[in-house]
Parts: structure tokens; sequence; C-alpha cells
């Protein structure tokens, strides 16, 4: 926590921690109160058991809890991948309890589910490694091993800016990372809640109504993406704003992959205080 005024929350997706919003907090709390938790089952926070302990509706309530735990009734929300997805879904479930939504890289659930259903090729390719995340017990062996190899390649190998992590970064990541129950806590998001094949397999009655499950947002909205996302692709954005009731507004930033707020902390933050800043 840092800083005083409005909450502003600001929620890390996988395989991160708090510390990805380390460019954001010196700057937000200039003006808010900010609070980058550690997401359920990441670093220190608990790591409940069960692959259950991490749905979507549990998630949004620990949201609901913070918000209150500190005598808010509501905070602007900024969430990214993972983060994003509860944002998302605490803006529709609970939208007494959020301000102001800020989305980074991270699409609408059900632009997601709709790319599934409709067999986008180029966007099945990018989720390989959700239908890898369904498996037991292999997941964590292989992103576990040498010290955390494949993380370390995938955060390093995925970004556009090279300097967006240095050395002093990668190693508190590894140390997050390895936390007892972390590494299973983080997969569990996607065991709980994203099962691409169970998507596509659903029948076509059910899929017909499956949007009537996300009732659109009402808060003014704000979505920043970097444009070359090596796991989602920039199409899952395109009319996203049908999803939104209130004031819209979406930012591209070009030669920036997933992992935005840390590969272009200038511009991410240039974009958040003028959003968070209007009246």
């Amino acid at each position: 926590m840092s800083g005083s005024g409005e909450l502003v929350l600001l929620l890390h997706g996988f395989p991160e921690f708090w510390y990805s919003w380390r460019h954001q907090i010196p700057i937000l709390s200039k003006n808010f109160k900010v609070v980058a938790p550690d997401m359920r089952g990441y670093n220190e926070s608990d790591k409940p058991q069960g692959v259950a302990s991490y749905s979507t509706s549990l998630l949004v309530q620990d949201m609901r809890n913070l918000i209150h735990a500190f005598g808010k009734s509501k905070a602007t929300v900024v969430g990214h991948d993972w983060g994003g997805a509860v944002a998302w879904n605490l803006a529709m479930m609970a939208p007494e309890c959020v301000e102001k939504l800020v989305i980074l890289n991270c699409p609408h659930p059900l632009a997601l589910i709709q790319a599934y259903q409709s067999m986008n090729f180029r966007q099945l390719q990018r989720s390989w490694y959700v239908f890898f995340f369904q498996q037991t017990e292999a997941p964590e062996q292989v992103l576990s091993r040498n010290n955390f190899e494949f993380l370390t390649a995938m955060l390093l190998g995925s970004a556009v800016n090279k300097k967006a992590f240095g050395p002093e970064d990668v190693k508190k990541f590894v140390e997050a990372w390895s936390m007892p129950g972390a590494l299973t806590a983080s997969i569990n998001y996607y065991r709980a809640n994203m099962n691409p094949a169970q998507v596509m397999m659903m029948p076509r009655v059910e899929q017909a109504t499956i949007s009537k499950r996300f009732p659109r947002v009402k808060c003014p909205t704000l979505v920043i993406w970097g444009e070359n996302d090596a796991a989602l692709d920039k199409s899952l954005t395109l009319g996203i704003e049908k999803y939104v009731e209130g004031a819209f507004e979406i930012k591209y930033i070009q030669n920036c992959g997933h992992w935005v707020q840390q590969e272009a902390p200038d511009k991410v933050n240039e974009y958040l205080l003028d959003f968070l800043q209007r009246a």
C-alpha cells in the first residue's frame, strides 16, 4: 500500500506478483491510495488447496473484501492478464464496487470464449499453454525444472522490450515462483476457469445463450493493449466496446508485448493518470 486518497487496486496476472506494478506504484501513489496485492495463491498470499478454490467467484469476492477492508465502498480497478479477468468480472458481478475500470492485455471473457467457439486458429495456436495447463502435475514439473528455466524464458522471450526485465527482476520472480504451493495455485486459475476444449465442445444451445451471463460493464472503462502480445491476439479487442455501457476507450501501444506495464511503463503511466484524474 502506498499513498492516500481514492483507492486504486492494481491486480497482476500470470505468472507474476505485485512487483509487476513496480513502475506504476510510485507515480500513482502521488495522487491515490494504491494497493497492489499478491493475488490469491501467488507469492506471499494464502494458497488454499484444490482447483475449486480458484474459481472466478472466489477471486471476485477477494477483491470485494479487499476494498471493504480499506474502508471503501468502491475503487478504481486496474488489472493485467488474469488480474484483468478478475477486474472484468468484478465490474460485471459487483458493479457497485468499481468506480473506474482499466484493463491491460486481457480480453473480455466473452470475447475469448467466442474466439474458441469460432475456432479462431490464431488464438487457439497462441493458447497452446492453456490446453497444457489442464493436465495434472506435468505443468508444475515442466515449469519448475532447472530453477524455473521455462518460465524465465517465457517471460524474457515474449517481451518485445528486452530491457523490461533485468537480472534482479528475474531473481525476484523466481523467488515468488519458488514459494511452496505458489506454482500450482497460479496454474489452478486456468484449471478452474478456462478450458478451451470444454468451450469448443459446448452444446450449440448453450453457446447461443452464454452471452446472457455477462452483463455490460457500466463504469468508465479504459483498455490498454500491447500490440505484439504473444499469448493474446489483437483481434480479441475488435468490437470490445460492445461489452461496455459506460464511457469506453482503447489505447494500443506499438512494439510492445504482453507485459505492457513493464515494457512501456511511461506510456502506460501517462494513459493511467489521464484516465484516473478525469472527473
